[in-house]
């Protein structure tokens, strides 16, 4: 990963909080179109993580990233107990709605491949 000339990501910037997170690309877009690595900090250190995606198809490559649906899960589960409690609202709602549509779209993608015997592979 060369960090030298990293994109930098704003989509995420709204507020004072995440005005203060920076988000690098840290290496160019693979085989498919899509960048794999990304380093999130905060100021002085209060943030330091690095997500790193799964990086070419399982059954060539092994298993060697997180993957979009895992993320997902994450990000759902985490709006689900916001609606739960004292932090339930609308936005919340629809937030999640479209996380879980979209969760459904990439598991309804897997099952289609699956079926063709093309899932963990190159093959479109």
């Amino acid at each position: 990963m060369n960090n030298d000339n990293a994109r930098q990501l704003t989509l995420h910037k709204v507020n004072p909080v995440n005005d203060m997170l920076n988000i690098r690309v840290l290496d160019r877009p693979g085989h498919g179109g899509a960048s794999h690595h990304y380093h999130i900090t905060g100021p002085l250190g209060t943030v330091d993580s690095t997500i790193s995606f799964q990086d070419g198809p399982i059954n060539e490559c092994g298993l060697n990233g997180v993957t979009h649906e895992a993320l997902l899960a994450i990000i759902i589960d985490r709006l689900k107990a916001f609606q739960d409690g004292a932090y339930s609202c609308r936005a919340n709602a629809c937030a999640l709605t479209h996380l879980e549509e979209g969760l459904h779209w990439l598991h309804s993608r897997t099952l289609e491949r699956m079926k063709r015997d093309v899932e963990g592979t190159h093959v479109v």
